[in-house]
């Protein structure tokens, strides 16, 4: 941010300027956002006024004089083309503040000014003036126009979705050297940073936009109002639709932004449209033409920048959303969350500690991100992909489940259906009341997610099974404690099932099962459950081939798989129903899937304490008989694991030899939010 103190005299040769830098973002807002503070512009001007310091600035070198020498040449043709105009500083008159979201760079000196030339057809409109005091700096303002030039074609897109730029102010100082200012518009007082930064962002954006049932309409809704959680996720939707239009359209010409950030983001209030900034470091896609010699290469590089800002787009979204990552140190440690190349899908699984840190139930973003069967965490981690090939594009972004409102009518692809089944389960999980009802839907969620395994060869299963994996559910045995009354009484923590890989040669694995657990020995545990920490490891090689799981159609036995008769039953009875008809490639139940057959070896026990265990041989027994009590028979002997029926790089359900289901999550326990 550039706050300016000004001289009588109008021109920028005699300016005397304090400037305030500060890391702040750039949005627009209009002029009625200091109402909506119960400030008035002149005690705001006051406020802005006060503030100032000192800064000196840096010599120019030799280099730097010759390239801003050839600004006048390179920026007439511009000129000549009708494109941008060519002021003078006596064209405008000087405000004496500057909005705060305005914000500039170290080598940047912004002012506010309003147009005084009475033939400019801007005449007496409010416009910012940026003066550029380095090369890099002229550098990036000659780029605005020539962006400016590529896109005039399409003026209506580029007014509604970029800052305008009108033109530009160009004179040689006293001392010989050149002096450039970029001349664009002014929405407004915030960038879109700022608004988020307020405490009541929420209605104020709402006013500004002027939503109403006619302008929710443009992202599929047909009401206002309601739950905050509601509001947010309609306002959500209406930003990150204009903002993925926007970049769609620079794509579509050649042009990645390369610097998308809430600071450059700005919300216009005369058009209610989202601009995307100045385009000073826009950069082409093809380096010689889209014909050139090098195609390839070309193709590689519009793929990779392309990329690069659905990451962005990625970022700021998340921002919107989860009002936790506004923090820099929580946002660091998020970026360096996918930077280490850990999967975007797991994203959820390593933001759930932070944003339940205070309110278990109550944060905003989890639910907004949770609804709609876990849709929004689909469209982050398409955005935020680790691999640029995998990243989403504007347009797919556009027709996805989280940006379409309930009036409008979406086919969800086959991977947001899976998606969507593994959300679910995770979020009846996450409930703990495994009643009946719940039991049963957990099993017909499973049942369709193996039906639906994108991965049936043993090759890809090597390839996502490795890793660390939390158990959630087992449709055989519950987690936690019971009516019965314990020798020793023992509460279990998580349950991790980690795999890892040989050799790339080979098929062998490594399987290791961890059981976090608390012994309480103490007589006072209704009260008390501090006790002593340990944890028992489980160790066993396996190798995988390529096998079928079978489904017997003959009539079972009374008794034992009475239960499962019934599943089949009603799993027949939902592929049957319309919601389920067109996404399901099964009219009845087949009669085997492919599996990954898992083929396991000896196993190896041990069991360790963060505290000397100071009872005797007899109490440590009697700890691993009641742990082996409390978890599934599989996370102990690991040789009852016998197949593998669904993996993707998020969800994983393995099958144990009773015909019990186990369903796991991809675990970031090594990486801590915290």
């Amino acid at each position: 941010m550039a706050i300016c103190r000004l001289s009588m005299n109008p021109s920028l040769e005699s300016v005397e300027v304090w400037h305030f830098n500060a890391n702040l973002s750039t949005t627009l807002v209009r002029p009625s956002c200091l109402r909506f503070n119960q400030k008035s512009p002149c005690s705001a001007r006051r406020q802005l006024q006060e503030v100032g310091c000192s800064s000196l600035r840096k010599a120019v070198s030799a280099k730097q004089l010759e390239g801003n020498a050839l600004t006048a040449t390179t920026i007439s043709g511009e000129e000549e083309a009708g494109h941008v105009t060519r002021f003078k500083m006596s064209d405008f008159k000087v405000l004496e503040c500057v909005s705060i979201g305005l914000a500039g760079r170290a080598d940047e000196v912004v002012f506010e000014a309003v147009v005084k030339d009475s033939s400019s057809p801007l005449y007496d409109s409010r416009v910012v003036l940026r003066h550029l005091t380095s090369a890099r700096a002229q550098r990036r303002g000659r780029r605005a126009i020539e962006v400016l030039k590529k896109l005039v074609r399409r003026r209506i897109l580029y007014h509604s979705y970029s800052m305008h730029v009108y033109g530009y102010v160009s004179s040689q100082t006293s001392g010989g050297h050149s002096s450039f200012t970029l001349v664009h518009g002014y929405h407004g007082s915030f960038s879109l940073r700022h608004w988020l930064q307020q405490s009541d962002w929420l209605p104020t954006l709402e006013a500004t936009l002027a939503l109403d049932e006619e302008s929710v309409r443009r992202v599929g809704d047909d009401s206002v109002g309601g739950p905050a959680v509601s509001r947010q996720l309609r306002l959500i939707r209406i930003l990150m639709r204009d903002l993925l239009i926007g970049v769609n359209y620079l794509h579509s010409h050649g042009i990645a932004h390369t610097e998308l950030r809430l600071e450059n983001v700005h919300i216009s209030p005369v058009d209610r449209h989202i601009k995307v900034g100045i385009l000073g470091n826009a950069a082409d896609f093809y380096d010689d033409g889209p014909n050139g010699s090098a195609m390839d290469a070309n193709m590689d590089r519009r793929q990779m920048m392309i990329a690069f800002d659905m990451r962005c787009v990625g970022f700021m979204m998340a921002k919107m959303v989860l009002r936790e990552l506004m923090d820099p140190i929580i946002f660091a440690k998020f970026k360096s969350f996918l930077m280490k190349g850990n999967d975007s899908s797991c994203l959820r699984e390593f933001l759930l500690p932070i944003l339940t840190r205070n309110s278990p139930t109550g944060n905003a973003g989890l639910q907004i991100l949770d609804r709609n069967w876990g849709a929004g965490w689909n469209l982050l981690s398409l955005l935020l992909a680790v691999r640029p090939s995998k990243r989403i594009s504007c347009l797919d972004a556009l027709r996805h489940p989280f940006l379409c409102g309930p009036r409008w009518r979406v086919v969800p692809s086959m991977d947001i259906i899976r998606w969507g089944l593994g959300s679910t389960a995770v979020r009846i999980t996450e409930e703990y009341i495994y009643r009946q009802p719940q039991r049963g839907r957990l099993a017909h969620f499973i049942e369709l997610m193996e039906m639906l395994n994108p991965h049936s060869r043993p090759k890809n299963w090597l390839e996502l099974l490795p890793g660390k994996w939390r158990l959630l559910y087992s449709t055989g045995r519950h987690i936690g404690l019971t009516l019965r009354q314990p020798p020793v009484r023992v509460l279990i923590g998580d349950a991790y099932l980690t795999i890892l890989r040989a050799s790339k040669l080979k098929t062998s694995l490594s399987v290791m099962s961890e059981i976090g657990f608390t012994a309480i020995l103490g007589h006072d545990w209704p009260h008390d459950k501090r006790g002593t920490k340990g944890k028992l490891q489980v160790n066993s090689l396996s190798s995988l081939r390529a096998g079928r799981r079978l489904y017997l159609k003959d009539k079972p036995a009374e008794g034992f798989s009475l239960r499962q008769s019934n599943s089949e039953e009603s799993i027949v009875e939902k592929l049957s129903s319309r919601k389920w008809r067109k996404a399901i490639p099964f009219k009845e139940l087949p009669s085997s899937l492919p599996v990954a057959k898992l083929l396991p070896d000896d196993i190896e026990v041990s069991m360790s304490f963060d505290d000397p265990l100071k009872q005797g041989v007899d109490v440590a027994r009697n700890i691993v008989q009641e742990i082996r009590t409390q978890i599934p028979p599989e996370m102990f002997e690991l040789s009852n694991l016998v197949c593998g029926t669904y993996v993707d790089s998020r969800m994983l359900v393995l099958r144990g030899v009773n015909g019990s289901a186990l369903i796991f999550t991809r675990s970031c326990a090594n990486e801590s939010c915290r």
